[in-house]
């Protein structure tokens, strides 16, 4: 993890992956367990992972389903598991997914911080 000039807390590169809502959750699920996981835990140089299962949003139903979040130390860690086999394999079956418009996928950088730190003086803590 490399930490921003501006500021001290680690950066780490983010791979997220959104499904959308589909007809059929049972086959979005079976490959999402099957294929996408499976593949997603082999890469190297993965750090964590985050899944989520979307349930609305504020005004009702969201077209999301799913979120997939990969973490990798640098965008390097992230090419270099990308051009691994695993990582290959795992883009050719997203692909379809993708062509489809099923999913949505992108690449951030990521930083945690506790809640509620910017404000507040010194002296209010």
């Amino acid at each position: 993890m490399v930490a921003s000039p501006q500021s001290p807390i680690p950066i780490m590169y983010k791979f997220t992956t959104l499904y959308r809502q589909v007809d059929d959750l049972d086959i979005l699920d079976a490959f999402f367990s099957n294929v996408h996981l499976q593949l997603a835990e082999q890469l190297p140089g993965l750090v964590k992972t985050e899944i989520s299962r979307v349930m609305g949003k504020p005004a009702g139903e969201s077209r999301f389903y799913l979120t997939y979040e990969l973490y990798f130390e640098s965008k390097t860690a992230f090419e270099d598991a990308m051009k691994s086999k695993p990582g290959v394999q795992l883009m050719m079956n997203l692909a379809p997914w993708a062509q489809k418009r099923l999913v949505t996928w992108f690449y951030s950088e990521s930083f945690e911080e506790a809640a509620g730190l910017h404000g507040r003086s010194d002296e209010e803590e």
